[in-house]
């Protein structure tokens, strides 16, 4: 996900008030406990398996919670896993939190259905948050704490085996180590208590630089703690071997969820390639077994981009 874009849907609001923590979610969830106490999900081999698409790149054609009204014209969340399937013959998903009208647990067992009606399954849920995890804010810290258990609810209620919650920036405040590490804590306890990976993205180039982020689950060090490897993030906000070298630390750190997209824009609009075969081979030396979620993010088409980033991606994991 862009941060740019992301940061300005921040501004606005976050679903967190739309309703309280779920209750017990159901069970039959992808993740369980392993040997050493951290998540086991049975990750595929095939390449086509190994890939889902995200619900960010299709924004202007999902109905979204800041939508003014839901136009008849705009897809609803439950029906996006079916698409996927028709248009891309892929069977799992990666859905953002904007796309999600309500937490409510029946609104969620419908999305749930839907997927598993359409042969298909949540690769991971992308939540964004506008309360900072390192604010000198108690009660902002605790917020986000708050909002970071609520979508580990979402997560094991749909059977994903994962969540990726944000670092949100914190208003006149340098991100911070400690104060991250602290609040993320209780998270990754909370997530291990539900079964559910939780993963921090390199992409707000300010609050989610990716050392900044490693240096994060470094200090928390949990298995219920990882990194989510963005392709492209990174390269619109540094130059471009400090941004290699950001994901090399991350894949490193990375287990369930990355993002791949073959090109990037600065704020400024300039357009920035990625190496694909550069991050592709980077994965590999870390022996990464998750999923590779495509998160188109160039003008044009998304649907004709994320066909070519599906066949760049088999190419590169055949």
């Amino acid at each position: 996900m862009n941060s740019f874009s992301r940061r300005a849907f921040l501004k606005r609001s976050s679903l967190a008030a739309l309703t309280p923590a779920l209750g017990n979610p159901v069970t039959g969830i992808a993740s369980w406990l392993g040997q050493n106490g951290g998540p086991s999900v049975h990750f595929p081999d095939q390449p086509r398996e190994r890939i889902s698409v995200s619900s960010y790149p299709f924004r202007a054609f999902i109905a979204g919670q800041h939508d003014k009204s839901v136009a008849a014209s705009k897809m609803l969340l439950k029906d996006f896993a079916a698409h996927v399937v028709e248009k891309f013959n892929i069977r799992k998903i990666e859905p953002w939190s904007e796309h999600f009208l309500s937490l409510e647990p029946g609104y969620l067992d419908e999305i749930r259905n839907a997927a598993s009606k359409a042969g298909s399954f949540f690769a991971d849920i992308a939540a964004d948050g506008e309360n900072s995890i390192y604010s000198t804010a108690t009660a902002e810290r605790e917020r986000a704490m708050r909002f970071g258990r609520q979508w580990i609810d979402v997560a094991a209620r749909l059977g994903s085996p994962s969540v990726r919650i944000n670092i949100a920036s914190a208003k006149n405040t340098k991100p911070d180590v400690m104060r991250a590490a602290e609040g993320l804590k209780p998270i990754a306890e909370y997530a291990a208590a539900k079964g559910i990976a939780v993963h921090l993205e390199n992409d707000n180039p300010v609050s989610e630089n990716p050392l900044f982020v490693v240096s994060v689950l470094d200090r928390v060090n949990s298995p219920w703690l990882h990194a989510l490897p963005d392709f492209g993030n990174s390269l619109a906000a540094l130059p471009a071997e400090e941004a290699y070298r950001g994901l090399d630390q991350m894949f490193a750190h990375a287990y369930a969820i990355s993002h791949v997209k073959d090109a990037t824009s600065t704020p400024a609009s300039v357009v920035v390639p990625v190496d694909l075969a550069r991050i592709f081979a980077l994965a590999k030396k870390h022996n990464y077994k998750g999923i590779f979620s495509m998160e188109f993010e160039s003008e044009g088409d998304p649907y004709a981009g994320t066909l070519k980033l599906i066949t760049a991606t088999i190419r590169n994991l055949s």
